[in-house]
């Protein structure tokens, strides 16, 4: 299967993310969200995350606008019918995931491909909600999706060999590095990097080390580029803590309890750089 048009669900952090690469790579994008105004603010973002890059001399400035011209919005759902591919973006909730895929599966081609860029939630679990699980599959991307190369491909219980193929493609079409990952809770990535980052929250409530000298410290003793406590505030403290949840929750291992003070910061709307705050200041 050719795709030339993919539509994404959350013009959010992730969504404005994915649809930047899409359109980059040559590809139509239909960016659907709730409102004009998540909409608008998503556009906003990838909009000066192009500008960004030509500053920078990575692109030029005919790529950036040619990427925008190939965006298009909308509220209404039934403008994912015509094209290829499907990606879910949505807030890390199992439910709201759920309603969205029927939602997206009730108005798709039989032949389009629907995906989840979900990073915890079981791939299988969600496309039993499907008629045809057969076309659904994980494609997990990395924020900031312009920057971060790889791309988790996650196969359910039900995906056909096809949906991966089309999907692989897909993939190295937007200059993405693939890697093939079974149905787990947190696939490869989450699984061994949001546990660290919590045991960074249990470290900084103990009071072992401030959150710069724990960031500073796994930067120059573990050559990190960033520390874990700046890595959550860049995810979202929120989504750290939803994957803790679902680990928790899927695995029945308190290993992966959530941090007291990760819950305390969630609770508080600290959720990191999107709004400003999470451990670090944002001004």
């Amino acid at each position: 299967m050719t795709i030339n048009t993919v539509g994404i669900i959350g013009a959010g952090t992730m969504g404005n993310g994915i649809a930047q690469v899409v359109a980059v790579a040559g590809l139509k994008v239909v960016v659907i969200d709730v409102t004009e105004a998540a909409l608008a603010k998503g556009v906003a973002t990838l909009t000066g995350s192009l500008e960004r890059l030509v500053a920078k001399g990575k692109i030029e400035a005919a790529v950036k606008e040619a990427a925008l011209s190939r965006i298009e919005t909308s509220t209404d759902y039934q403008r994912l019918a015509t094209v290829d591919i499907v990606i879910e973006a949505a807030t890390e909730n199992t439910d709201l995931k759920i309603r969205i895929l029927r939602q997206i599966e009730s108005v798709a081609r039989p032949d389009a491909i629907i995906a989840s860029n979900t990073s915890s939630i079981s791939i299988t679990a969600l496309g039993a909600s499907l008629t045809d699980a057969s076309r659904f599959i994980g494609m997990h991307f990395f924020n900031p999706v312009p920057l971060l190369p790889l791309v988790e491909i996650i196969r359910g219980v039900q995906t056909s060999t096809a949906t991966i193929e089309a999907v692989r493609e897909l993939t190295v079409k937007l200059d993405k590095s693939p890697i093939s990952v079974k149905n787990a809770p947190g696939f490869v990535v989450n699984r061994i990097l949001v546990p660290m980052i919590n045991e960074a929250f249990f470290v900084l409530a103990e009071g072992i080390a401030t959150a710069e000298e724990i960031d500073l410290g796994m930067r120059l003793g573990a050559n990190h580029p960033i520390g874990p406590l700046a890595l959550a505030d860049l995810i979202g403290l929120d989504v750290c803590l939803s994957v803790l949840d679902v680990f928790l929750k899927d695995f029945g291992d308190s290993k992966y309890r959530a941090s007291p003070l990760l819950r305390e910061l969630v609770a508080a709307g600290r959720l990191g750089r999107k709004v400003g705050q999470g451990v670090y200041r944002y001004d």
